[in-house]
């Protein structure tokens, strides 16, 4: 208790707050974590194949069962949880200058953010891109291509490979998406760190940017992370029972 009442009095004295999230604050929603005792990669760790860029480019077998899994991922049926919607209110108090999440699975957006307040630095799951041309389309017209026969559907554009428009491992974050973060980090005066394990570079690094200019760093998460030293609160209970507690006077 002593952790959230000090994260409520730093959150009432902050103006200019960034959350920083990760997987944690959607498997409330029903989207598995990826490092969690009960992550995908935790229980079954050839599943990291399908997000690795030197396997999916390579291996035609790789490619057809990430076109597979990407149909069956439950990003397109989950709705956001009571910690999707806290950060909303913390937003419509005034409070945020922006989410920016490592999650490709909508649900701030879905919960009410505006979409030009949510920075994906992992990309999303709701679009494609050329790996040659870099042309983007939708998802939903790729999945189409796939449900009518197509297992490893090509660029239409030049032939090239497609892929979900996600960060995959060994695949570099967008230059502009990555300094948008970083710049926002460092106009924080708090950051609020949701759901991650804060183990993945640059955006981990989110967190040195924001102690170095003097913000406050405030951690939720149920697992301990390497920046936990960093923080002026931790806390490990539930996102969806701790961030609405830490919204509810707002």
């Amino acid at each position: 208790m002593r952790a959230l009442d000090a994260a409520l009095g730093f959150i009432a004295e902050a103006s200019r707050i960034t959350a920083l999230t990760g997987a944690g604050i959607s498997t409330e929603s029903g989207i598995p974590d990826f490092r969690g005792p009960q992550g995908v990669w935790t229980r079954d760790p050839e599943a990291a194949k399908l997000v690795t860029l030197s396997a999916y480019v390579s291996d035609p077998a790789v490619r057809r069962q990430a076109w597979r899994s990407r149909g069956e991922h439950p990003a397109w049926t989950a709705r956001p949880n009571a910690g999707h919607e806290a950060l909303v209110r913390l937003d419509r108090a005034g409070k945020m200058v922006a989410v920016v999440t490592q999650n490709i699975d909508g649900l701030h957006q879905k919960a009410g953010h505006d979409p030009a307040r949510v920075v994906e630095v992992h990309g999303t799951l709701f679009e494609v891109e050329c790996l040659s041309c870099y042309e983007r389309t939708t998802m939903r017209a790729a999945l189409d291509r796939v449900e009518a026969g197509e297992e490893d559907p090509a660029c239409l554009a030049c032939g090239g490979i497609l892929k979900s428009a996600t960060i995959s491992f060994g695949q570099q974050l967008d230059r502009a998406v990555l300094l948008r973060a970083m710049t926002l980090a460092s106009e924080s005066d708090l950051l609020l760190a949701v759901g991650t394990s804060l183990q993945v570079h640059p955006v981990a690094g989110l967190v040195d940017i924001a102690y170095d200019v003097g913000a406050r760093v405030v951690i939720v998460n149920a697992e301990p992370t390497p920046y936990d030293g960093l923080a002026v609160a931790l806390l490990r209970e539930p996102i969806g029972e701790v961030l609405p507690a830490l919204v509810a006077d707002l």
